[in-house]
């Protein structure tokens, strides 16, 4: 990395500095000033000086960022006071996450907030580096979101450096570094997540506008993340027709440094992803920067404008996240990352999912997208009480593909829709009435209605054709009988998050090693305990060890055995040798993208 040269300007010039670091004019009305003094306290101390009151101002802390969750972050904040010209001003706390202050002129709110929790879902505070998404850390005036904001970074540790999508400046304060952000609005800046630390930062060669990579932690070899990097960045541009940014930026926590929080969240000119390993970070990756343009561009009018104090419902999760993870997907296999067998076998893996789930029976994928609210509820991820609109979704999206690709002769397809999409929405940033202009866009791109996909499909529960749909595209889906891994043990977590033991099964090996009912899990295989167990499954296979780091009346132990099996019917999914020519066709498009696919059969 060349390090961005220091700016030599005084404390007060900065303070005025009229635009970002992508040359936006900017005035901030709003000033945040933030300084680490202990960060093995893991407070943030926050200055938030708001300028040009006029007899009272209201000050918010968000309830919910990141996860479609009520988490109330203003639970963590602490020591909140005012001053006007040096004068104390009252705080009075009106709600949950409301403060009032009756000033003029320029007013300042100091306050501290408690984070050290890992994730990107989340902010984090400790010796080693912070994290933040600025939502929730600091306050927000309700009547100036749209306003121009300043961050201003102080007393940091030595060494340590900050960086963020939206940008950051670097200036040269006496015998150190002092670092700012600008931001056009407080939504922009919440959109930023915010690493601090000493990391390492490097730029992906060969793709254009420049991406960024930031890495904290360990377990990864920069040689490999280039290049998956490189293949998934350049196939999607390339797909959408061009890049909606001046500069993006990953921010990855690998390694030890994840703290098996694992998971990646979606911003407006980056992404923060966690993983256990470089090797493991392609499919986060690919379904991440494809947000750029689904979810953070082409966007649900339902989610629009945000509303920090409540819920915000959309019936249009299952194709904002799980048409997403479609093409997540279809990236791996076109870039070569995946081979088509294992793309067959993900998808398989998807019906699988769906069929195990009681819950697939009635829960539509727009329903399961409105009750995304409830996924903190640790029995409403159970199989009997839903489904996953990210799997739904993700399969709905490819079913849809194939039924364009056969109306059109394989001339159309739902890249076609995205794109359109994107020219029609997007660019003109106008927002979608959720699943009709979906359905609209897709009857345009192939001529004839998708009326019956859509009902019966999206926004009902009807069985989902599989075998007939997957027939189109020359693909065989059969059963087979495995034998699939089991924990043998059922959890669920508390009020305060804790994993608890619900039940163990008689007999099992979870049984036998000798856990219990009541048994607190603090720890699985060395790292936090997954938040969708199910997903850790699928990747183990009968014989596997757990081992557990328990607490038991006060007393901590330790435990481990082998993942049980058990033999059950699956399907899975493989090529037709007698597919017609126009099935195979469509195949090729899936698995090349219709535009490879056409230079293909031209040739």
């Amino acid at each position: 990395m060349q390090k961005r040269p220091a700016i030599l300007l005084s404390l007060t010039c900065l303070l005025l500095f009229p635009a970002n670091l992508l040359g936006e004019t900017i005035r901030p009305t709003v000033r945040y000033e933030l300084l680490l003094p202990n960060p093995s306290d893991h407070l943030f101390h926050v200055n938030m000086t708001i300028f040009d009151v006029r007899g009272e101002v209201l000050v918010e802390m968000p309830a919910w960022n990141a996860l479609y969750q009520i988490r109330d972050f203003s639970s963590r904040v602490q020591q909140v006071s005012a001053e006007s010209d040096s004068k104390p001003v009252t705080a009075e706390k009106v709600d949950k996450q409301t403060w009032r202050l009756r000033a003029q002129g320029t007013v300042t709110v100091h306050y501290a907030i408690f984070w050290d929790s890992p994730g990107p879902f989340a902010s984090q505070l400790n010796e080693e580096h912070a994290f933040i998404n600025p939502a929730m850390v600091f306050f927000y005036v309700p009547n100036r979101r749209n306003e121009g904001v300043e961050v201003h970074f102080r007393q940091h540790p030595a060494g340590w450096r900050v960086e963020s999508p939206i940008g950051v400046g670097e200036f040269q304060a006496g015998a150190g570094f002092f670092y700012t952000i600008i931001a056009p609005s407080y939504d922009a800046l919440a959109d930023s997540p915010i690493e601090m630390g000493p990391f390492k930062l490097f730029r992906i060669s060969g793709v254009d506008p420049p991406v960024e990579v930031l890495v904290h932690g360990d377990n990864w070899k920069q040689a490999e993340i280039e290049d998956a990097l490189r293949k998934i960045c350049k196939s999607e541009i390339e797909l959408m027709g061009g890049a909606p940014f001046k500069r993006y930026l990953f921010i990855l926590h690998i390694g030890k440094a994840a703290q098996g929080a694992g998971g990646g969240m979606e911003h407006a000119d980056g992404t923060a992803i966690n993983v256990s390993s470089g090797q493991a970070l392609s499919g986060l990756a690919a379904h991440e920067f494809f947000h750029l343009w689904n979810v953070k561009r082409i966007r649900p009018a339902s989610l629009e404008p945000i509303d920090y104090t409540r819920e915000q419902y959309t019936r249009a999760l299952w194709f904002a996240e799980g048409v997403t993870s479609t093409y997540g997907n279809f990236t791996l296999v076109r870039s070569g990352i995946w081979s088509k067998q294992e793309f067959y076998a993900d998808l398989a893996q998807d019906i699988n999912e769906l069929e195990s789930r009681p819950a697939n029976r009635w829960q539509s994928a727009e329903q399961s997208s409105l009750d995304a609210w409830l996924e903190k509820y640790p029995y409403y991820n159970g199989p009997d009480f839903s489904v996953s609109y990210y799997t739904k979704g993700q399969v709905l999206g490819l079913l849809l593909d194939i039924l364009i690709r056969d109306r059109s002769d394989n001339q159309k397809s739902l890249d076609d829709v995205m794109r359109r999409m994107n020219d029609d929405f997007a660019k003109k940033t106008r927002f979608y009435r959720d699943s009709l202009d979906i359905r609209l866009t897709a009857e345009a791109v192939a001529g004839g209605s998708f009326a019956d996909f859509f009902g019966n499909y999206v926004a009902q529960a009807e069985p989902l054709p599989y075998a007939e749909i997957l027939s189109k595209a020359g693909l065989l889906l059969k059963q087979q009988e495995v034998t699939r891994p089991e924990l043998g043990f059922a959890m669920e977590r508390d009020a305060s998050g804790k994993a608890i033991v619900r039940s163990v099964n008689s007999g099992s090996t979870a049984d036998r090693a000798g856990l219990r009912a009541g048994d607190e899990i603090e720890s699985w295989n060395g790292e936090s305990v997954p938040r969708r167990v199910e997903g850790w499954l699928r990747n183990r296979k009968p014989g596997d060890i757990l081992r557990l780091q328990i607490r038991r009346n006060e007393q901590a132990s330790e435990t481990s055995f082998a993942v049980g099996g058990r033999m059950e019917k699956i399907f899975v999914l493989d090529e037709d040798p007698s597919a017609a020519r126009k099935a195979k066709a469509i195949r090729e498009g899936l698995l090349r993208g219709t535009a490879a696919a056409a230079a293909a059969a031209a040739n």
